[in-house]
């Protein structure tokens, strides 16, 4: 398509758009070279340098980009507006070549916040976020593996999960209401609406009426199409969720499911409440060492029973490179964390003198005491060990060893290994970088034993050192390739392997992306995902919201591989 040849220059053909855009703008804009290669990146494979990076003070200065944009799209089409927080986003949502908005500078308050609700802007950190509604204790669940380094609108763009999803699903479960500045460069609250309430949005004649008349009508002509397309997996990030804006049994319209996990296509996020949940104060691990992962689907079904918090696993490349790389904690951790750390290894050495485990399990329980915490470890543990030595092939474990971690203090070091892995793999190896390509299917954990050997085939018949860690009780795996981009012959097997990758997790009914969303990397494979007709309605979702294509393009419904790959990174 013309847009995506298009070129663009630094004034945009004859117009200078800092010094245009300052006229209405309260932040601060910047074009120098520095900042704009900084905002070039974010954790994904791609680049796309902005013309202009904006700091947004308020939602006023999100309302006078779009009207800018508006005013000045026909003349020069190439305008158009990306939001950006933390950069942590992998799938290249975070970039943009033309106006980008970093609301992570100033649009940090935490508004209200209470036992059961929070209301925030999108650029406060998740981490900033916990410490204070862990003052009324309660906390926002479905934050993902980069806690630390996420803002709480990344969390609503890309419909963020994580350890906790297994109990408490994703973002979309818990946000309430957003205050969304639409195609028009207006503010719109969007909350859950009864028929009655949507009713006499659409009898409106203005530009908010109409938009809740075209959702409606769209989705209800299509009801059946949409609710069928619905992947049948427990965590998805894919598309727009169509199947849960619009339910005919319930009556109940809500564009919150819309706009959550919409990765800033349709609208820029001003500010959202989220429901909290109690914070239980106890938790701890039972922590499995797997000799290989010929029984998984045996032993995933025996574990969820007894319902975890979390089910989570990382692989024995994982371990290694935790090992290898262990001086780094430091830094992450400081001195004192870190001791304690090198300290509580002690054990998992001898462990490891039994045999490098192919895959560690780690299943959490809370509990309101630490005693209940125990009981329950204990109580798996038990079963889970007897299993082991029954000698039939219905219930047969290779677990080569188990480790009771009922403490929250005791469970960090295997925490820490998880959440840290993705950190150390960018910084670390020499020579190749982290490909966050293949880094976030989810397949129904049933099949998982007979999906995951598959799995490794396809990356050993290309020669990837990949580690892989995920969501054991989700079926949601983080592969990461460790590549040398710059190498045509490795940036060559980018597409093939993820052709066949993704037609293996959907042979398996599984979803290409649980959590990191579609971006730049998988909006290309959203047709494969969901056929030509759903992905039309999408489309038209899209035009809808977003007519001149101002919000976010290249993104999701309207991202193409050729576009994508002509933009994977040069320099590491």
């Amino acid at each position: 398509m013309l847009v995506y040849m298009y070129v663009a220059s630094y004034h945009e053909g004859d117009m200078d758009i800092q010094k245009e855009l300052a006229k209405v703008f309260k932040g601060e804009l910047s074009t120098d070279n520095e900042t704009r290669e900084f905002y070039s990146h974010d954790a994904s494979l791609f680049e796309l340098k902005p013309e202009v990076v904006g700091f947004p003070k308020d939602a006023e200065d999100l309302k006078s980009v779009v009207k800018f944009i508006n005013k000045h799209k026909k003349e020069h089409p190439h305008l158009s507006v990306t939001p950006r927080s933390r950069g942590t986003d992998m799938s290249g949502a975070a970039i943009g070549d033309s106006i980008l908005l970093d609301v992570s500078k100033h649009m940090t308050a935490l508004l209200e916040v209470n036992s059961e609700q929070a209301t925030v802007q999108p650029g406060m950190m998740y981490k900033d976020f916990e410490v204070q509604t862990l003052k009324h204790g309660a906390l926002l669940p479905s934050y993902p593996a980069s806690r630390d380094m996420a803002s709480v609108g990344g969390m609503m763009s890309n419909n963020s999960g994580g350890e906790k999803s297994l109990e408490y699903g994703k973002t979309d479960n818990f946000v309430t209401e957003l205050k969304m500045i639409l195609a028009d460069g207006n503010e719109y609250v969007v909350k859950p609406l009864t028929k009655s309430e949507l009713v006499r949005k659409m009898s409106k004649s203005d530009f908010e009426g109409r938009l809740y008349k075209q959702t409606f009508e769209l989705l209800e002509k299509n009801y059946e199409k949409i609710q069928a397309a619905k992947p049948k997996v427990s965590k998805d990030s894919t598309g727009y969720h169509l199947w849960d804006v619009w339910n005919r049994e319930t009556g109940i319209f809500d564009l919150t499911k819309l706009f959550v996990g919409a990765q800033g296509t349709l609208g820029l996020i001003a500010e959202g409440t989220v429901k909290l949940v109690p914070h239980r104060p106890h938790s701890g691990l039972l922590v499995l060492f797997m000799r290989d992962m010929n029984d998984l689907g045996l032993l995933i079904p025996a574990v969820l029973k007894h319902k975890p918090a979390t089910f989570e696993s990382f692989d024995d490349k994982t371990l290694w490179l935790s090992i290898k790389f262990m001086p780094s904690f430091l830094k992450l951790l400081g001195p004192k964390r870190f001791i304690k750390l090198l300290f509580n290894l002690i054990p998992d050495g001898l462990q490891l003198l039994r045999g490098i485990p192919k895959l560690v399990l780690m299943i959490e329980f809370n509990g309101s005491s630490e005693e209940e915490v125990r009981q329950k470890i204990r109580k798996l543990h038990r079963e889970l060990a007897d299993s082991k030595q029954i000698k039939t092939r219905h219930a047969r474990y290779e677990i080569n060893g188990f480790e009771e971690t009922p403490t929250e203090a005791k469970s960090e070091k295997f925490w820490i290994m998880r959440r840290y892995s993705f950190q150390l793999l960018r910084s670390k190896v020499k020579d190749k970088h982290t490909a966050p390509f293949i880094d976030d299917f989810v397949v129904p954990p049933a099949h998982l034993a007979e999906f995951l050997p598959k799995l490794r085939k396809i990356i050993k018949k290309y020669k990837l050192f990949a580690t892989l860690a995920g969501h054991m009780g989700d079926g949601n795996f983080h592969v990461i390739p460790l590549m040398k981009i710059e190498d045509p012959a490795e940036r060559a097997k980018l597409e093939p392997v993820m052709k066949e990758v993704n037609n293996l997790v959907i042979q398996y009914g599984g979803s290409v992306s649980g959590e990191h969303n579609d971006g730049m990397v998988r909006g290309p494979w959203l047709r494969d995902m969901y056929g030509d007709e759903v992905l039309g309605i999408m489309k038209e979702v899209k035009a809808i919201y977003d007519p001149q294509n101002i919000f976010n393009p290249y993104k999701k419904t309207d991202a193409t591989w050729e576009f994508s790959f002509s933009h994977i990174r040069d320099k590491f």
